[in-house]
């Protein structure tokens, strides 16, 4: 006899999705959003012609406004670009030591879908599908999901 799958009781509520189409939410995550890119940035070494490559490809002006704290809110993209690079960050905090997890970016990788190259090259050659499987491999390296 088959019984039904239970999920057991919980006290918690999954945290609502956010709508990066609607342009107030955007506001609302964009300096935040910045700032952890940012710092992301500075601990990984990246330089800024790759960190604008990061974001999907920003001109001088405005990459180096957007350092100033200045700019207006965020695109969807941008901010999807930047929520993967924190997951990876987090991910790679979690594996390692933050020495290593600092530098891990840099160091050339034998992992088949890096061929050798570094997970940095990876990320700036493969963009935003790169993003997407990078933060994958590091979640099931770390038991996440």
């Amino acid at each position: 006899m088959a019984f039904p799958l239970v999920h057991p009781a919980t006290n918690h509520e999954p945290a609502p999705l956010v709508d990066l189409g609607d342009a107030q939410e955007r506001a609302r995550l964009s300096d935040g959003a910045v700032r952890a890119f940012l710092n992301i940035m500075e601990r990984w070494g990246v330089r800024d012609e790759d960190a604008r490559r990061l974001l999907g490809g920003l001109s001088n002006g405005a990459f180096y406004t957007l350092k100033k704290g200045g700019g207006r809110a965020l695109d969807e993209d941008r901010l999807r670009r930047i929520s993967y690079l924190v997951g990876i960050f987090k991910a790679l905090n979690i594996l390692h030591g933050e020495a290593l997890a600092d530098r891990w970016m840099s160091l050339p990788n034998r992992n088949r879908i890096f061929a050798g190259a570094t997970p940095l090259d990876y990320l700036l050659r493969g963009g935003l599908p790169a993003f997407a499987t990078l933060r994958r491999l590091l979640d099931a390296r770390r038991g996440g999901a």
